[in-house]
């Protein structure tokens, strides 16, 4: 029997469609599944082989969070990515026009944070020396 593993994560987005290929650019991901999701909405898979982001939306409008998720209970405070070259793939969210920030360099990783257009705060890490 394998280790239990986190295969995904679903969050509410404004556009579906747009934060895949965001997901697909920043990461080189690729969408697993898209379709009609619950209460009329739509949700697009997007990962690897072993896990992904589902990235939804309903049918009716959506209003962006304005407090921070870091003082509220069952908040979503961020996404963390491992990558390979930390370096290349700050490089493309930055020519995304992304602003990156609190930028760290100690054990076990280097990393970085950026916030996604719907304000999704995404840590990028690398474990690579």
């Amino acid at each position: 029997m394998s280790a239990p593993f986190l295969e995904h994560v679903n969050v509410t987005v404004s556009d579906p469609e747009a934060t895949a290929k965001r997901l697909e650019t920043w990461f080189g991901w690729k969408v697993r599944w898209k379709g009609a999701a619950k209460d009329g909405g739509t949700t697009y898979h997007i990962g690897n082989e072993t896990s992904y982001v589902a990235a939804y939306t309903p049918a009716h409008k959506t209003e962006a969070v304005k407090e921070s998720s870091y003082s509220r209970h069952g908040g979503l405070n961020h996404i963390a990515v491992v990558v390979d070259d930390l370096d290349a793939t700050e490089e493309r969210i930055k020519a995304g026009g992304y602003k990156t920030h609190n930028h760290g360099d100690y054990e076990p990783g280097r990393r970085f944070y950026f916030d996604d257009d719907d304000g999704i705060e995404i840590e990028v890490v690398s474990y690579s020396s």
